[in-house]
């Protein structure tokens, strides 16, 4: 797994050696940051779930002005530290050594809205749903925000009404999708 472009461009990083996680693949992340291309410079980047932490460097090496990871296993913990360290980009990042519910909270104590949220949780979990749920009414989220949830292609997303949300729209591949949420605006 490398760093696709920007500033830390075909950097390799380091991955967790564990089943817990499973990896972004190039391709498929060489195709979100295409679709992100306006989106990702000057802004503050949520990577919830984190793994390796390589959305976030990408978003970081792409220009995103800072970048929170988010994940609550040490051992992943520890390589997103070693790829922050190892692609000069630690100075903006911040690592939370937390449960994503939990980092919510923690967030939303700095006060700040992220112009972009990512999170890939577990598959088949419902993990992304209790993300998504104390995100509705999160200040960490605002009308502009932008959610990404990757997950399996079964996962549904039939709820988001009920929170406030709705689904803009969904990039499937092969065995995932890339899901995007906003907050539903208010008809004025």
């Amino acid at each position: 797994m490398r760093v696709i472009a920007g500033s830390a461009r075909s950097l390799k990083l380091v991955t967790v050696d564990s089943m817990d996680t499973r990896p972004t693949t190039d391709r498929i992340k060489e195709t979100l940051f295409n679709m992100l291309s306006n989106d990702i410079p000057g802004c503050r980047f949520l990577d919830v779930f984190s793994g390796s932490g390589a959305i976030g460097i990408e978003a970081l090496s792409r220009g995103a002005d800072m970048a929170v990871f988010v994940e609550n296993s040490r051992k992943a913990v520890e390589c997103i530290n070693k790829n922050l360290a190892f692609t000069k980009l630690a100075d903006r990042a911040q690592v939370l050594s937390a449960d994503a519910v939990q980092a919510v909270g923690m967030l939303e104590r700095q006060g700040k809205a992220f112009d972009v949220i990512f999170m890939d949780p577990p598959y088949g979990k419902l993990l992304e749903k209790a993300v998504l749920e104390r995100l509705a009414g999160s200040p960490l989220m605002d009308d502009d925000t932008m959610v990404i949830v990757e997950s399996d292609l079964d996962t549904n997303f039939d709820y988001l009404d009920d929170l406030g949300l709705e689904l803009y729209k969904t990039k499937k591949y092969k065995t995932n999708k890339h899901t995007f949420i906003y907050r539903r605006l208010e008809d004025e």
